[in-house]
Protein backbone atom coordinates (compact mmCIF):
# COMPACT_ATOMS: atom_id res chain seq x y z
CA UNK A 1 0.00 0.00 0.00
CA UNK A 2 1.68 3.18 -1.00
CA UNK A 3 -0.54 5.35 1.29
CA UNK A 4 -0.77 6.04 4.84
CA UNK A 5 -4.43 7.51 4.38
CA UNK A 6 -7.09 7.56 2.03
CA UNK A 7 -8.63 11.00 2.08
CA UNK A 8 -12.35 11.31 0.50
CA UNK A 9 -14.75 13.92 -0.91
CA UNK A 10 -18.13 13.35 0.14
CA UNK A 11 -20.18 14.27 -2.38
CA UNK A 12 -20.79 12.28 -5.29
CA UNK A 13 -17.55 9.88 -3.98
CA UNK A 14 -19.54 8.40 -1.34
CA UNK A 15 -22.97 9.60 -1.50
CA UNK A 16 -24.45 9.78 -5.02
CA UNK A 17 -25.71 13.93 -4.44
CA UNK A 18 -24.65 15.21 -7.16
CA UNK A 19 -27.88 15.11 -9.06
CA UNK A 20 -30.39 15.94 -6.31
CA UNK A 21 -28.08 18.55 -5.12
CA UNK A 22 -27.29 20.25 -8.42
CA UNK A 23 -30.65 19.69 -9.76
CA UNK A 24 -32.40 21.65 -6.79
CA UNK A 25 -29.58 23.97 -6.96
CA UNK A 26 -30.18 25.45 -10.71
CA UNK A 27 -33.61 25.50 -9.88
CA UNK A 28 -33.41 27.40 -7.02
CA UNK A 29 -31.30 30.43 -8.95
CA UNK A 30 -33.55 29.80 -11.41
CA UNK A 31 -36.32 31.15 -9.66
CA UNK A 32 -34.50 33.77 -8.75
CA UNK A 33 -33.84 35.28 -11.84
CA UNK A 34 -30.68 33.97 -12.55
CA UNK A 35 -31.11 31.19 -14.88
CA UNK A 36 -28.83 28.05 -14.53
CA UNK A 37 -29.47 24.47 -16.58
CA UNK A 38 -28.14 21.52 -14.40
CA UNK A 39 -25.12 20.99 -17.15
CA UNK A 40 -24.37 24.90 -15.82
CA UNK A 41 -24.60 23.87 -12.36
CA UNK A 42 -22.48 20.97 -12.66
CA UNK A 43 -19.61 22.91 -14.41
CA UNK A 44 -19.49 26.36 -12.57
CA UNK A 45 -20.26 24.72 -8.94
CA UNK A 46 -19.92 20.85 -8.16
CA UNK A 47 -17.26 20.38 -5.46
CA UNK A 48 -17.49 23.76 -4.45
CA UNK A 49 -18.21 25.43 -1.02
CA UNK A 50 -21.37 27.65 -0.99
CA UNK A 51 -19.30 30.60 -1.07
CA UNK A 52 -18.17 30.29 -4.75
CA UNK A 53 -22.25 30.11 -5.58
CA UNK A 54 -22.51 33.71 -3.83
CA UNK A 55 -19.14 34.34 -5.43
CA UNK A 56 -19.93 33.55 -9.28
CA UNK A 57 -23.33 34.98 -8.91
CA UNK A 58 -21.80 38.71 -7.69
CA UNK A 59 -19.14 38.49 -10.25
CA UNK A 60 -21.26 37.87 -13.53
CA UNK A 61 -24.81 39.61 -12.24
CA UNK A 62 -23.36 42.25 -9.72
CA UNK A 63 -26.13 41.15 -7.66
CA UNK A 64 -26.31 39.45 -4.30
CA UNK A 65 -28.03 36.11 -3.32
CA UNK A 66 -30.79 36.20 -0.49
CA UNK A 67 -29.17 36.44 3.16
CA UNK A 68 -31.23 33.27 3.53
CA UNK A 69 -29.99 31.31 0.24
CA UNK A 70 -27.94 29.30 2.24
CA UNK A 71 -30.59 28.19 4.80
CA UNK A 72 -33.18 27.66 1.85
CA UNK A 73 -31.24 25.91 -0.35
CA UNK A 74 -30.09 23.19 2.47
CA UNK A 75 -33.66 22.87 3.44
CA UNK A 76 -34.44 21.44 0.19
CA UNK A 77 -31.04 20.00 -0.54
CA UNK A 78 -32.13 17.80 3.23
CA UNK A 79 -35.63 16.77 2.34
CA UNK A 80 -34.36 15.31 -0.46
CA UNK A 81 -31.74 13.20 0.62
CA UNK A 82 -34.65 12.21 3.15
CA UNK A 83 -36.24 10.59 0.63
CA UNK A 84 -33.89 10.23 -2.62
CA UNK A 85 -30.07 10.06 -1.20
CA UNK A 86 -28.44 6.67 -1.51
CA UNK A 87 -24.65 5.51 -0.88
CA UNK A 88 -22.32 5.42 -4.47
CA UNK A 89 -22.35 2.26 -6.05
CA UNK A 90 -19.68 0.01 -4.50
CA UNK A 91 -18.14 2.19 -1.98
CA UNK A 92 -19.21 -0.01 1.18
CA UNK A 93 -17.31 -3.24 -0.18
CA UNK A 94 -14.62 0.05 -0.71
CA UNK A 95 -14.58 1.01 3.01
CA UNK A 96 -14.52 -2.52 4.38
CA UNK A 97 -11.75 -3.52 2.47
CA UNK A 98 -9.78 -0.18 3.83
CA UNK A 99 -10.92 -1.07 7.80
CA UNK A 100 -9.73 -4.50 6.98
CA UNK A 101 -6.27 -3.90 5.46
CA UNK A 102 -6.34 -1.11 8.51
CA UNK A 103 -5.55 1.54 5.64
CA UNK A 104 -6.65 5.21 7.87
CA UNK A 105 -8.96 6.84 5.34
CA UNK A 106 -11.12 9.96 6.85
CA UNK A 107 -13.60 12.50 4.06
CA UNK A 108 -12.85 16.11 3.44
CA UNK A 109 -15.61 17.59 2.04
CA UNK A 110 -16.99 21.11 0.60
CA UNK A 111 -20.05 20.45 2.20
CA UNK A 112 -20.89 21.90 5.88
CA UNK A 113 -20.75 18.97 9.16
CA UNK A 114 -24.69 18.75 8.92
CA UNK A 115 -24.91 18.28 4.97
CA UNK A 116 -22.09 15.67 5.53
CA UNK A 117 -24.13 13.90 8.55
CA UNK A 118 -27.25 14.12 7.54
CA UNK A 119 -25.87 12.37 4.15
CA UNK A 120 -24.35 9.61 6.27
CA UNK A 121 -27.36 8.97 8.23
CA UNK A 122 -29.38 8.61 5.66
CA UNK A 123 -26.82 6.28 3.77
CA UNK A 124 -25.81 4.49 6.46
CA UNK A 125 -22.21 5.35 6.18
CA UNK A 126 -22.84 7.19 9.36
CA UNK A 127 -21.26 3.95 10.52
CA UNK A 128 -17.92 4.04 9.29
CA UNK A 129 -17.31 8.30 9.26
CA UNK A 130 -17.03 9.05 13.25
CA UNK A 131 -16.17 12.71 14.04
CA UNK A 132 -12.76 12.24 14.46
CA UNK A 133 -13.39 10.96 10.19
CA UNK A 134 -15.26 14.07 9.30
CA UNK A 135 -13.63 17.30 7.78
CA UNK A 136 -15.56 20.33 6.07
CA UNK A 137 -14.61 23.60 4.36
CA UNK A 138 -16.47 25.01 7.53
CA UNK A 139 -13.25 23.84 9.47
CA UNK A 140 -10.94 26.10 7.57
CA UNK A 141 -13.04 29.24 5.95
CA UNK A 142 -11.33 28.73 2.53
CA UNK A 143 -12.45 25.79 0.16
CA UNK A 144 -11.46 23.89 -2.82
CA UNK A 145 -9.63 24.55 -5.16
CA UNK A 146 -7.61 26.16 -1.92
CA UNK A 147 -5.51 22.99 -0.33
CA UNK A 148 -6.26 24.31 3.10
CA UNK A 149 -9.17 21.54 3.95
CA UNK A 150 -6.99 18.68 2.06
CA UNK A 151 -3.74 19.88 3.78
CA UNK A 152 -5.74 20.35 7.52
CA UNK A 153 -7.33 16.70 7.40
CA UNK A 154 -3.89 14.96 6.69
CA UNK A 155 -2.65 16.99 9.74
CA UNK A 156 -5.28 16.21 12.16
CA UNK A 157 -4.75 12.59 11.07
CA UNK A 158 -1.28 13.05 11.66
CA UNK A 159 -0.43 11.97 8.13
CA UNK A 160 2.34 13.88 5.70
CA UNK A 161 0.94 15.37 2.50
CA UNK A 162 3.00 13.34 0.37
CA UNK A 163 1.54 10.22 1.52
CA UNK A 164 -1.85 10.85 1.37
CA UNK A 165 -4.54 9.64 -1.43
CA UNK A 166 -7.31 11.97 -2.42
CA UNK A 167 -10.42 10.64 -4.21
CA UNK A 168 -11.99 13.29 -5.97
CA UNK A 169 -14.69 13.58 -8.66
CA UNK A 170 -14.49 17.23 -9.28
CA UNK A 171 -12.06 19.60 -11.00
CA UNK A 172 -11.80 22.05 -8.10
CA UNK A 173 -11.02 18.82 -5.76
CA UNK A 174 -8.23 17.84 -8.28
CA UNK A 175 -7.08 20.88 -8.54
CA UNK A 176 -6.69 21.32 -4.57
CA UNK A 177 -5.59 18.22 -3.72
CA UNK A 178 -2.35 18.68 -6.25
CA UNK A 179 -2.32 22.24 -4.34
CA UNK A 180 -2.01 20.35 -1.46
CA UNK A 181 1.24 18.14 -2.67
CA UNK A 182 -0.81 15.03 -2.52
CA UNK A 183 -1.62 12.17 -5.40
CA UNK A 184 -5.18 12.40 -6.83
CA UNK A 185 -7.72 9.80 -8.09
CA UNK A 186 -10.24 10.91 -10.93
CA UNK A 187 -13.64 9.19 -10.36
CA UNK A 188 -15.74 9.91 -13.55
CA UNK A 189 -19.01 8.25 -13.02
CA UNK A 190 -20.46 11.54 -13.45
CA UNK A 191 -17.66 13.93 -14.80
CA UNK A 192 -16.10 13.26 -17.96
CA UNK A 193 -12.62 12.19 -17.80
CA UNK A 194 -11.30 15.12 -19.77
CA UNK A 195 -12.13 17.86 -16.92
CA UNK A 196 -10.02 15.58 -14.56
CA UNK A 197 -7.11 15.78 -16.25
CA UNK A 198 -4.52 16.77 -13.47
CA UNK A 199 -5.43 13.20 -11.82
CA UNK A 200 -3.07 10.04 -11.72
CA UNK A 201 -5.73 7.49 -12.01
CA UNK A 202 -9.28 7.66 -13.57
CA UNK A 203 -11.57 5.41 -12.56
CA UNK A 204 -15.56 4.90 -12.95
CA UNK A 205 -16.42 2.09 -10.72
CA UNK A 206 -16.07 2.42 -6.95
CA UNK A 207 -15.32 -1.10 -6.87
CA UNK A 208 -11.76 -0.43 -8.76
CA UNK A 209 -10.48 1.64 -6.10
CA UNK A 210 -8.83 -1.23 -3.79
CA UNK A 211 -7.18 -2.49 -6.98
CA UNK A 212 -5.34 0.91 -8.20
CA UNK A 213 -4.00 1.40 -4.65
CA UNK A 214 -2.25 -1.68 -4.62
Amino acid sequence: MRYDLVIFDNDGVLVDSEPISNTLLAGYLTELGHPTSYEESLRDYMGAAMHRVHDVVLERTGQRLPEDFDEVFHARVFAAFERELEPVDGVVEVLERLTADGVPYCVASSGSHERIRVGHRKTGLDKWFGDERIFSSQDVGRGKPAPDLFLYAAERMGVPPEKCLVVEDSPLGVQAAVAAGMDVYGFTAMTPPERLGGAGELFDDMRELPRLLG
